[in-house]
């Protein structure tokens, strides 16, 4: 069947969570007509690498920040890495990019070098947009009642303001400030389109990073863990770009990414103590996976130092409980009315088996076999250590 069918993860309020312990139970669930499905577990997220709960927890138990990392990247190195990496930002959806004017903005050509101050008294925004042709960069400025083109320059553009933030403007109308440069970039040599990349260095980057993805007045050795994490994970990610253009975005997809608008003093101070410190293996920087719990078993990576443990400090998101109608999980698996919701196998770590690795749905019309994780991903749950009743 294809997944397309799914609507909005069972339709709107559909899916019914909470907080409260349950017993263990089976691995399959039949279900009548008209009854309701009932999915239990435990944890947050895929589970790799350091759980953030898992690092806090420990750091309230007087653990240090290298005994915590030491715990969830067993046998990794220790290195140090400076550098820029390159950012889509990806709530500016339009061709165009557009920011507000400040003191000592700048604007420079990628095709040829050359620099501009954009230190008009009347402007009231300032908009990159691609010219006709595609390869090279239309330079505007907004008065009172319209956009007045101010230059056209050779090939790509952006735009800095001497390591002050630049606020870009989207156009659902936020406004975000970003430091380093706002880029007006080509997916190719041949595209007429631009994405707005952020050229920012890797620490600068790391405070609109770190306190995005944990609470920023944790624990000192907690956010300092994470602080080193996400740096190496931007590591590793920038030596395997997403795209020509850029090489990390901003979302969950990648790390979760808020510019100079999220930063804190706490995870500032937590980034400046671990300046450029990073974890290695084979000399390269580690995949240093993350999220939010492990439901107090940490699942097996792609690499060995991303082993499949036991986390006796994670006890956050236990006994999380999701109840699904047939009615709507009949419409949204596409199997007719719904019949029951097999585990057919497990990683064998952890509650009821461990995590599910892949599931039946069976219905009076069809029987649909998938991941576990696409089961997750379609019923929005909190991660694949659950049990179906």
């Amino acid at each position: 069947m294809s997944f397309s069918r799914v609507r909005s993860f069972l339709l709107a309020g559909a899916l019914v969570a909470s907080a409260a312990p349950v017993a263990l139970g089976g691995v399959a669930a039949p279900a009548a007509a008209d009854t309701t499905v009932t999915i239990v577990g435990n944890g947050y997220g895929h589970g790799h690498g350091l759980s953030q709960w898992g690092a806090e927890l420990q750091a309230r138990d007087g653990r240090g920040t290298n005994t915590i990392l030491r715990f969830y990247y067993p046998g990794t190195g220790r290195g140090k890495i400076g550098g820029k990496v390159t950012v889509r930002i990806t709530a500016d959806t339009g061709n165009d990019l557009v920011v507000s004017p400040r003191s000592h903005l700048k604007v420079r050509s990628l095709g040829d070098g050359r620099r501009w101050d954009l230190d008009r008294a009347n402007a009231r925004a300032w908009r990159l947009k691609p010219a006709r042709n595609g390869n090279r960069t239309e330079i505007a400025f907004k008065t009172r009642t319209r956009w007045k083109v101010w230059r056209t320059v050779k090939g790509e553009a952006e735009i800095s303001a001497g390591g002050r933030p630049v606020q870009l403007r989207t156009e659902q109308g936020g406004a975000v400030r970003y430091r380093g440069s706002l880029r007006s970039a080509r997916p190719s040599d041949r595209s007429k389109r631009r994405d707005t990349v952020n050229v920012v260095s890797l620490e600068s980057y790391l405070r609109g990073v770190v306190p995005r993805e944990v609470p920023a007045s944790w624990k000192p050795a907690a956010v300092q863990a994470q602080a080193i994490a996400a740096r190496t994970y931007a590591a590793y990610e920038r030596a395997r770009p997403l795209a020509p253009h850029y090489q990390i975005c901003d979302t969950t997809s990648c790390q979760v990414y808020g510019g100079a608008d999220s930063e804190h003093p706490a995870s500032d101070r937590a980034i400046r103590r671990t300046a450029k410190k990073v974890l290695l293996s084979g000399g390269e920087p580690a995949f240093t996976q993350f999220s939010a719990s492990n439901g107090g078993w940490a699942s097996q990576g792609a690499f060995d130092y991303l082993p499949a443990q036991r986390d006796r400090w994670d006890t956050a998101y236990r006994g999380w409980r999701v109840e699904i109608p047939s009615a709507d999980a009949d419409e949204a698996f596409g199997v007719g009315r719904l019949q029951g919701v097999d585990v057919l196998s497990r990683d064998g770590n952890g509650p009821w088996g461990g995590r599910a690795t892949q599931v039946r749905v069976r219905g009076s019309a069809d029987t649909v076999t998938m991941s576990a994780e696409d089961f997750r991903y379609l019923l929005g749950l909190r991660s694949t250590l659950f049990d179906v009743r």
